[in-house]
């Protein structure tokens, strides 16, 4: 399992002298040892659990995004006590564990999985419900021309290629900083940076290894994004 590891602590005075990093690094590292874990990155941020405003918080849901990691923190409440907040990190499919109880943690992404896929189910039922009623009543339902009425509205196929393009989109976005970074150090040609994006665990759209090719593409795409 490829990791992220996030550290939080409440005051400058802890950041220095690693009054309670230490227990959380003992805690992480306990667990990543039992679960064989590979770790891409650490990040320690120094802020108040009441607030949401955390840069290094921030770097490390990128990092996890781009490679697909996991983050990983020693008790639940490093995230934060904001219920909203914990929501919004599900909702962005950020994966994270806390190490003191993973069970419940994953127990709860299940719960909230589950109350989501009811409700889809619940809705689907009401809406065949509404549709069966009004058969009932000698209502006809659905386009007379069929599939053709669709395309002639330029719908169907146009729809999902603009979702597929602004994924793309989405996510040429993300790799941005990345590419810079990479650049910023020298390495500027399609493939050392190639090179370089499959060693530090970065994914491509589809999740396979970069290539001069994709380079180019995602520069081109970048490009595009800023004309």
């Amino acid at each position: 399992m490829k990791t992220i590891l996030y550290f939080r602590v409440s005051t400058d005075r802890q950041g220095r002298s690693g009054l309670g990093l230490d227990a959380q690094r003992a805690a992480v590292q306990s667990f990543c040892a039992s679960r064989q874990c590979e770790t891409l990155g650490e990040y320690v941020e120094i802020e108040s659990g009441k607030r949401n405003n955390r840069p290094e918080l921030i770097k490390a849901l990128h990092h996890a995004k781009v490679t697909g990691a996991t983050i990983i923190i020693a008790k639940l409440d490093r995230l934060s006590r904001n219920l909203a907040f914990l929501s919004a990190l599900q909702e962005a499919g950020t994966k994270f564990i806390a190490a003191d109880m993973p069970e419940a943690n994953e127990l709860t992404v299940h719960i909230m999985a589950a109350v989501a896929q009811a409700e889809v189910k619940m809705i689907s039922q009401r809406t065949k419900d509404a549709l069966g009623a009004l058969r009932a009543k000698g209502v006809k339902l659905g386009n007379p021309n069929g599939a053709s009425a669709l395309r002639r509205a330029q719908k169907g196929n146009a729809s999902a290629l603009e979702t597929i393009k602004a994924k793309a989109d989405a996510h040429a976005l993300d790799i941005a900083p990345v590419i810079t970074a990479i650049q910023d150090v020298g390495i500027t040609s399609k493939t050392a940076i190639a090179k370089e994006l499959n060693h530090r665990g970065i994914r491509t759209p589809r999740g396979g290894q970069w290539y001069a090719k994709s380079v180019t593409n995602l520069l081109e795409r970048l490009s595009s994004k800023m004309l």
